[in-house]
């Protein structure tokens, strides 16, 4: 089980993922970060956010790596999916 000080700092980096996904979409077009660069940071924030949920605030950090294994598993193929779709989008 972990501690109110560490979910307190995972929870901060959530948010400054968020943030941080919020400035990609809204400043980075402006900057000229689009494309296939934004979407690749754009999917690496995402899984990181989602890892951080699962493990941390679903507590399954201290579970068996099978369903540790299974909840990231399913989060490498979504996110593969996504990044075929982007992919084949762009031809």
């Amino acid at each position: 089980m972990m501690n109110t000080r560490q979910l307190n700092f995972v929870w901060v980096v959530l948010m400054l993922a968020t943030l941080a996904t919020y400035a990609i979409g809204e400043v980075g077009a402006q900057l000229g970060i689009v494309g296939p660069l934004a979407m690749t940071a754009l999917l690496v924030i995402s899984f990181i956010k989602g890892r951080l949920v699962a493990l941390d605030f679903m507590g399954l950090r201290g579970v068996k790596f099978f369903w540790r294994g299974l909840l990231i598993g399913w989060l490498l193929l979504v996110s593969a999916l996504i990044a075929l779709a982007y992919w084949i989008a762009l031809k």
